[in-house]
């Protein structure tokens, strides 16, 4: 090669490095998702390229596993979608684009990862752990002062700043999880809340691919849910669809001013998810409960947008198939556009047909709770593909029922009643049941801090149908009300190398405390033994005299459980359950806690304010 053509291609080289070097140095593109899947069912998706300005830009592809399907300039000109599509035998490597913007061109390499194959999904069989990882316990001190964050610093001693809890201590606490008994793991929002102040809770979201620092990075999640994974335990992310964090950079400037629900004043939604079904409401009425926002800081998106909707429920996909979930909680479920949320489960139900959706239902009434489930009968052409809820109405049924006199509506009979509406159900087994969570007053203090009654409610949370939750520290008696909701969302005790009593250990807790968490272990692990009585048939008798019974039924095996809700020592005439006793040829039950055994031909003595559990036995 003569010198002249050797110059020749240093200088065509060099300028091309000099344009790639204007690109980047001056409309540098950042890519959303960072990275997809090969082998999906769905093998259409569509990048955000994300720059300075991008209008006029051209982007061509360079590789033969895939195809530009459409491409789209927003009308901010920041932003450009771009629909690609996987062939069927693309492989994981990288994708290479051209990316031109007049004379300016640039290669992008674009990851592809290969797609995992796990069994994915929660089942009734399972006990859930709800964790606020603000709040639980700080592993990396490392990571509580972070620069470049709105809010930079750990305060303890305000309820409404951060706290400093993080991946890091939920992972070095797994092993407490796991002896209490618990099956799967709900984090409160892990991803980046960058807001100025109070968004420890992780609600008002400000990047919906990465996961907040202060909480860890991306992998520190990923390896998370692969622990848990290894030790038997399932992964539930919660998930937000209906607004934002006012400092997300996607609200600061917009793709399109149609992603957000603009009103003339700021206006709150009224929260009455009764509209959405009432034949009588008023339009006015339902476009302030769907369309208002929940707060000044959380604007409301629009999710009738086509790429807000494609953007929302890519971000679900890839965080299912990334971290390896199995299960997704849906925040404020009442408050989207519900044919997106009904396009988002199909979705996902199309990729992984064993997962999880269950969407958070704080409404008051079951037929109202059970509209937004699928195939529920009763909601029309509107059919979710929801398999289940948040069981609010069995939360008010028990907490109400143990607070008040027995009754013909009232006391334990509230339970009965609505278990009773199941029928509005496809499979009411698929809701999620609990007793207190981040929102709600801790449930020791709505016992009035009885123990007694407190064992009543957790028994019957662990025996009746659904998939039971636990919030962290019920196990230990946490208490305090929801006025103001920072006082439920207190630090555990222990989790912090400051902390003077860890009520992590034994030693730590007092005599109460200990009594309580051996409850639950000893019901969580006997439970977690008898897999089959998440998925039996429920026999429920008509309380009686302000006893309640119950029996959760198998091929070959049965409980059957006693709830007295009296101050006093109730006779119970077993004989009136026959027809689950001794017609099926069960003479005795052993009481689980204290092996006591129970004859099922006679009257038995219930003792006050007490739950009894009996293995049946022929």
């Amino acid at each position: 090669m003569n010198r002249s053509l050797i110059f020749l291609c240093l200088k065509a080289t060099l300028l091309y490095l000099l344009q790639i070097n204007t690109i980047s140095g001056q409309n540098t593109v950042s890519m959303e998702p960072p990275f997809w899947f090969n082998q999906m069912k769905n093998r259409t998706f569509e990048i955000l390229f994300i720059g300075d300005d991008l209008s006029g830009a051209q982007v061509k592809m360079e590789s033969g596993s895939a195809r530009i399907v459409s491409t789209k300039t927003a009308e901010n000109p920041k932003y450009l979608f771009v629909g690609i599509e996987l062939k069927n035998n693309a492989k994981p490597g990288f994708l290479k684009f051209k990316f031109s913007i007049g004379e300016k061109v640039q290669i992008i390499e674009y990851e592809i990862k290969g797609k995992v194959s796990l069994d994915r999904g929660l089942n009734p069989s399972d006990l859930i752990y709800l964790i606020m990882p603000d709040r639980f316990s700080n592993g990396d001190s490392t990571n509580d002062f972070i620069s470049e964050m709105n809010e930079n610093f750990v305060d303890r001693n305000h309820m409404y700043h951060r706290h400093g809890g993080d991946i890091k201590g939920i992972y070095n606490m797994l092993g407490y999880i796991e002896d209490l008994g618990a099956t799967a793991l709900w984090l409160n929002p892990i991803q980046e809340n960058n807001q100025p102040k109070e968004s420890y809770h992780g609600y008002a979201i400000t990047d919906l691919y990465k996961v907040d620092p202060r909480f860890g990075k991306n992998e520190d999640y990923v390896n998370l849910s692969k622990t848990c994974r290894q030790r038997k335990m399932k992964m539930v992310m919660d998930m937000v669809y209906n607004h934002w964090g006012n400092e997300h950079p996607l609200a600061i400037e917009l793709p399109f001013k149609s992603w957000i629900h603009a009103w003339p004043e700021f206006t709150r939604t009224s929260y009455r998810a009764e509209t959405l079904l009432d034949p009588y409401a008023s339009e006015s009425d339902q476009r302030i409960m769907k369309d208002a926002w929940f707060d000044k800081h959380m604007p409301d998106l629009n999710q009738r947008d086509p790429y807000l909707e494609r953007y929302l429920i890519q971000n679900t996909i890839w965080w299912i198939e990334y971290a390896g979930l199995d299960a997704i909680r849906i925040d404020t479920y009442a408050y989207p556009d519900q044919e997106f949320l009904r396009k988002l489960n199909e979705s996902v139900l199309s990729e992984y047909p064993d997962f999880t959706l269950f969407g958070e239902t704080w409404v008051q009434g079951s037929p109202i709770q059970a509209w937004f489930t699928g195939n529920n009968g009763f909601s029309g052409d509107m059919n979710s593909s929801l398999g289940g809820v948040t069981d609010f109405q069995l939360y008010y049924a028990i907490t109400e029922g143990l607070n008040e006199p027995f009754g013909w509506s009232e006391g334990l009979t509230r339970v009965e009643l609505t278990l009773s509406h199941d029928v509005l159900y496809e499979d009411a087994y698929r809701n999620v049941t609990f007793l207190d969570n981040h929102d709600l007053s801790r449930y020791y203090s709505v016992m009035n801090e009885d123990v007694d009654l407190w064992k009543m409610g957790m028994g019957m949370l662990l025996t009746l149908r659904g998939i039971p939750c636990l919030y962290y520290g019920t196990e230990i008696l946490m208490k305090n009300f929801s006025s103001p909701d920072g006082l439920v969302r207190s630090d555990f005790p222990g989790g912090w190398p400051s902390d003077t009593i860890n009520k992590f250990s034994p030693r730590g807790r007092d005599q109460r405390e200990n009594e309580a968490f051996n409850f639950i272990q000893t019901l969580a692990q006997w439970r977690k033994k008898n897999e089959w009585i998440g998925n039996s048939k429920l026999t429920q008798f008509v309380p009686q005299n302000g006893v309640y019974v119950y029996f959760r039924r198998g091929e070959d095996k049965s409980i059957m459980v006693v709830v007295n809700q009296n101050d006093k020592e109730i006779p119970l005439d077993v004989s009136r359950f026959r027809e689950e006793t001794t017609a099926r040829d069960f003479q005795f039950g052993k009481d689980i806690f204290t092996e006591e055994v129970w004859s099922l031909n006679g009257v038995e003595l219930c003792p006050p304010k007490s739950i009894i559990i009996l293995e049946l036995q022929k």
